[in-house]
């Protein structure tokens, strides 16, 4: 199970999604906070599609502003995409030619391997329906997973590699230009910021080492291994997917992943 943490960054605009709102009227305005002239209202239940995503005012803890197709902006809080980190591109930023480098295989077998596999829906620990590696659903039968249920572990991965998106995205937009990863060094990182957020994994003084010039596996190897602890205590679990994420890193490829080039 993933330990998400509030926040994240980008991934996509993907104009065919729509999320529903929870709320019984929910007031979508012109910029992201409370303080904004109200535009429109949306019912619990109403789809909305998102154009980009932006911080702004903290709402029940959620500082995650929506911009939607009526040109409005709704808390994050109050439409339900399913995760707390970005699902469509920072507002402002760029996108297209700019795409997060796509995460190796090898990378996609780590996940896997950590998150582990179930082909029917269950529920995870905090109630929420959940399929293949650790997919979270938008509702209790999954029926927003395009692959047949029971799942085969081939289409497993391939939901796993859609899910993946937001946090290749992420690691992309949060590191610098002068940041240069080969992708086993990238695959590292997204596997730990899927496993950690996206929130986590900005704030971190990993990624403000990369960012000032450091070379990537002194980095990688020296701040991965603080990411063990849960509830206060060291978790085996998280140790060995650390030193996996490591030795990922220190593997040598000559295909390269970051800086993109646009």
């Amino acid at each position: 199970m993933k330990l998400t943490v509030l926040a994240g960054l980008a991934s996509f605009v993907v104009l065919g999604s729509a999320y529903p709102i929870k709320g019984d009227v929910v007031n979508c305005r012109s910029g992201p906070g409370t303080s904004y002239d109200v535009k429109r209202t949306y019912k619990e239940g109403q789809d909305v599609k998102l154009t980009c995503q932006t911080p702004g005012e903290v709402i029940n803890g959620v500082k995650l502003w929506d911009k939607t197709t009526d040109g409005c902006y709704v808390s994050d809080y109050y439409v339900k995409t399913g995760t707390s980190d970005y699902v469509v591109s920072k507002c402002g930023s760029s996108s297209g030619s700019c795409a997060a480098p796509r995460s190796n295989q090898a990378t996609v077998d780590l996940i896997s391997e950590f998150e582990g596999f179930r082909a029917s829906v269950y529920t995870d620990p905090t109630g929420n329906p959940t399929v293949g590696y650790g997919h979270l659903c938008s509702n209790s039968k999954c029926s927003d997973v395009k692959y047949s249920i029971p799942l085969s572990k081939a289409d497993g991965k391939k939901l796993l590699a859609d899910d993946m998106r937001p946090k290749e995205n992420c690691i992309t937009k949060m590191t610098n230009d002068e940041v240069t990863l080969n992708l086993n060094q990238y695959g590292a990182l997204v596997s730990w910021a899927f496993n950690m957020g996206c929130g986590a994994a900005e704030d971190s003084s990993l990624i403000k080492r990369l960012n000032k010039g450091e070379s990537p596996n002194t980095v990688i190897a020296d701040e991965l291994p603080k990411w063990v602890h849960g509830g206060g205590e060291v978790l085996p679990g998280l140790v060995r997917r650390r030193n996996a994420e490591v030795a990922l890193a220190k593997t040598a490829t000559t295909a390269k992943a970051l800086p993109v080039k646009c």
